[in-house]
């Protein structure tokens, strides 16, 4: 059974292993390495002991430790040696897993983040987002998510569905979340790890239409790193061509606010009662040679949108 640490005063653990070290120079002279390597595992244990003693006493859990280090420096990028010191633990990878599969915190990895920013997801310093390496972590905000773990295990189910690609298992994890922000790790885990997930994800908005959000596409309020499905609504085909950076110039340009005369919707209205988005509509259309220049374009919710195609409205001016 694997030896737990034990949490003491921090000033005494330090002495007790300085003398441990001190009286290992002998056994250094000898050749005995079976010997020298059992009298360093009072010290090995020893260190554990120490690390998990710099938080407060009251967390007997590991689990518990790294969640009280990870929130005492939200947004800040933590390497995984810290959080193995503070949890005092070899399985400190999978306790952190356990905080946000289980219990919803906002901890994503730097293997996810990278994914993201290969996608352009994430670009550089206008993301506010630091650049993080394969084993290190972030809390992204000190509120927990309490419906994450139904998230996780209906990730698990369609993670399982072996007959789907990996982007028809994300896109039903996200048609069955609709309006709800998950995080990349979600998406990540139930593409089965594969390192395509964020391109996929990706490719739903500019080539499928879906509007699979993200802070870096036009929803700024969304946290770096999450996604969020707008609506169970595929936009029209030809409006899937528009690039990422001409939508967001149109979005900007318009205060992502529906154009229509005697709407005025805009995207800070967003609620679940009246889950409408924003999409672009071509005043010349796209498929009689309009272009998918900015001037070509307009912004309306797709209320608006769906009632100018049936015409029902027409275009302001």
């Amino acid at each position: 059974m694997p030896r737990h640490s034990q949490q003491s005063n921090p000033e005494a653990l330090r002495v007790r292993l300085i003398k441990l070290l001190t009286n290992f120079e002998n056994n250094l002279k000898k050749g005995d390495l079976r010997k020298q390597v059992r009298e360093l595992i009072p010290a090995f244990h020893l260190l554990r002991d120490l690390g998990s003693s710099l938080v407060p006493h009251d967390l007997n859990a590991a689990r518990d430790r790294i969640l009280f280090y990870l929130k005492k420096y939200p947004k800040t990028v933590i390497q995984g040696e810290e959080l193995m010191v503070v949890s005092g633990i070899g399985e400190w990878a999978r306790r952190v897993r356990e905080l946000r599969v289980q219990l919803g915190w906002p901890i994503v990895t730097g293997v996810t983040i990278s994914e993201m920013a290969k996608e352009e997801e994430i670009k550089g310093k206008r993301s506010g987002f630091p650049k993080m390496a394969p084993d290190e972590y972030m809390l992204l905000e000190k509120k927990q998510d309490r419906e994450a773990a139904h998230r996780w295990n209906l990730a698990n189910e369609i993670r399982k569905k072996k007959k789907l690609s990996v982007r028809d298992k994300i896109l039903g994890f996200l048609r069955a979340n609709v309006g709800n922000v998950v995080t990349g790790e979600e998406l990540r885990y139930v593409a089965g790890d594969k390192t395509e997930w964020a391109r996929r994800a990706r490719e739903l908005r500019t080539e499928y239409g879906w509007p699979v959000m993200t802070k870096q596409s036009g929803m700024s309020d969304l946290p770096v790193g999450t996604y969020m499905l707008e609506m169970d609504r595929q936009s029209h085909v030809h409006d899937r061509k528009i690039p990422d950076d001409v939508r967001l110039k149109v979005l900007r340009r318009d205060k992502y606010t529906c154009q229509m005369t005697g709407c005025g919707w805009s995207i800070y209205e967003y609620n679940r009662a009246d889950p409408r988005i924003l999409e672009l509509h071509h005043k010349h259309h796209h498929v009689k040679g309009g272009s998918n220049k900015a001037e070509n374009l307009i912004t309306l919710c797709n209320r608006c949108h769906d009632d100018l195609h049936a015409g029902k409205k027409k275009l302001p001016g």
